[in-house]
Parts: structure tokens; C-alpha cells; sequence
């Protein structure tokens, strides 16, 4: 049985992901959690009172419930029934980080699938600050779901790396579960700005990464380009990526393919969803 966490601000992009997680998880026991965090207001306050806070956060928690009430029916109307998963719903007020992860901790969540609006609801930043928080802060796989993406399968999966290892092999079992339950092939994407033979440690990772993978379906490709965003932009298109997956502590290739692109043409960031695998936290 699978836990699955769903945080929703109940916009259609939040709408879009739990579509997605849905239909990734079809053939899986879950539990999904669709969870709301919603900070309490300040006090509202004129010259005549005061409200009280608890009678705020009273009409915040009903008007959250029903909220969530309403997305449980919605799901139930236009989606699928699936005997396989059970939904339960969840109300929090804290920061939106510290809620995520004390959620991952009491229900013991597998997975965080969450919505983001690509570069054209954002001049400065790809990635939503809630998701961008959530996929840096919070030690659990998350799967981010842009605007545009819709789940046909998951047949190819790009995976760049700057082949640094700076974490452990078994950070990688989610790429495994997704290569195994899709029959995925996995593209092993490694770019760099000049044309050079990869150095001791890069070669050692190399064939780490070929030991692990070796009963799955991979191939290693190799890039040079100065502009990493254009690469992958360009990789994706070419071998019509359904995911892309990256290891949050591989900075150099991790930051730069998700915060830093700002220029509307990178369209992975609204079409194709990514995996984000962190350590195992003991």
C-alpha cells in the first residue's frame, strides 16, 4: 500500500496533478491524502472589535472542509472509480513546510505529487514558491506536475547528471519503481561546455550507474553545450520525454535546469513532469 501526499490550493493546477497522480498510480494500492494548508489571517480588526482568532480559524477550517469536499466530488464525478484508492482529506494551518513535513512523517508518505504553473504565470521563477520550497526543503520523493502535462505513459525518462557522486546509489530506487512498472527506458544525460573525457570519479559513478541499472532498459548520452536549459530542452524534444528525474542534492544540474530558465521557449517546464529523489533519511 502506497501513501501519497496531495497538496492542493485547489486551482486547476493542483487539479491537473491530482489527474496525473491518479492515472500514475492506476495499478497501485493507495492512500491519497489531499491536503490544504491555509495560513490564519491577521487579525481583522476596524475601531469598533477585534475577531477573535479562534473564530477565525473556525470559519477558515469549514470553509477549507467543504472546499476539500467539493474536489472529493469532483473526483468521483469526472474521474475514474478505482477500487485500488481511498481518499482522506486534510486541513492544516502552519507554514506550508513544516505541515508538508509533519504529514510525511504521521502518514508515512511514499510520494508528494505536486501542481506548478510554468513560465508563463512566472517572470522570475519556473517553479511556484510552494513547489519550490517543497521539492528543496522536504526529504520525499516528489513528483511535480506542470500545467500542460497530461499522463498518456511513462516510456521515456531522461535522467541528467553531472555523474558527481555526491549521494547514495539507493537514492535512485524511484527511477527502479518507474523503469519497472512502465517498462520505461531510461536516457542517462550527461552535458558539458567542452568536448572532455570524464575523470576518474565521473567514470566510477558511470559504472555504479550501469551496475544498478542493469536489468532495466538504458542508454548513456552525451552532450556539449554551453547552455545546459537549451540541451535538455532540445533532448526532451528529440526523444519525446515523458519524465525527467533528478537527484535534488546534484546542485550544479539540479538548480540550473529547474530555477534557473526564464524564457518561455523551454517548455519542459509546462509539458513534462519531474521526478525529484532525495536520500533516505534514517
Amino acid at each position: 500500500m502506497k501513501s501519497i501526499l496531495l497538496p492542493t490550493d485547489f486551482s486547476e493546477n493542483s487539479w491537473n496533478a491530482i489527474q496525473y497522480a491518479l492515472r500514475f498510480f492506476e495499478k497501485f494500492n493507495c492512500h491519497f491524502y489531499i491536503l490544504h494548508v491555509n495560513r490564519l489571517n491577521n487579525l481583522a480588526s476596524d475601531t469598533s472589535y477585534i475577531i477573535a482568532p479562534e473564530v477565525i480559524e473556525e470559519v477558515q477550517t469549514k470553509l477549507a472542509k467543504k472546499q476539500l469536499r467539493e474536489f472529493l466530488k469532483r473526483i468521483s464525478k469526472e474521474l475514474p472509480h478505482n477500487k485500488k484508492h481511498k481518499f482522506y482529506t486534510l486541513t492544516d494551518y502552519n507554514f506550508f513546510i513544516e505541515s508538508i513535513r509533519n504529514q510525511i512523517e504521521e502518514k508515512n508518505i511514499d510520494m508528494i505529487v505536486i501542481g506548478t504553473k510554468g513560465a508563463s504565470g512566472l517572470k522570475k521563477y519556473i517553479i511556484g514558491s510552494n513547489t519550490g520550497d517543497v521539492i528543496t526543503k522536504v526529504s520525499c520523493t516528489t513528483l511535480v506536475v506542470p500545467e500542460n502535462a497530461k499522463f498518456n505513459n511513462v516510456k521515456e525518462i531522461a535522467f541528467p547528471t553531472d555523474l558527481s557522486i555526491s549521494y547514495p546509489i539507493q537514492t535512485l530506487e524511484p527511477i527502479s519503481e518507474v523503469l519497472e512498472e512502465f517498462d520505461s527506458f531510461l536516457r542517462i544525460l550527461h552535458i558539458s561546455k567542452k568536448e572532455e573525457d570524464l575523470n576518474i570519479d565521473q567514470i566510477k559513478y558511470k559504472e555504479l550507474l550501469e551496475d544498478y541499472f542493469f536489468n532495466n532498459n538504458y542508454s548513456f548520452h552525451f552532450l556539449t553545450n554551453d547552455d545546459i536549459e537549451d540541451a535538455v530542452q532540445c533532448f526532451v524534444q528529440s526523444r519525446d520525454i515523458d519524465m525527467i528525474a533528478m537527484v535534488a542534492k546534484n546542485l550544479n544540474y539540479f538548480q540550473r535546469i529547474l530555477f534557473m530558465p526564464t524564457v518561455e521557449e523551454i517548455s519542459y517546464h509546462t509539458d513534462v513532469p519531474f521526478l525529484v529523489l532525495h536520500e533516505q533519511q534514517n
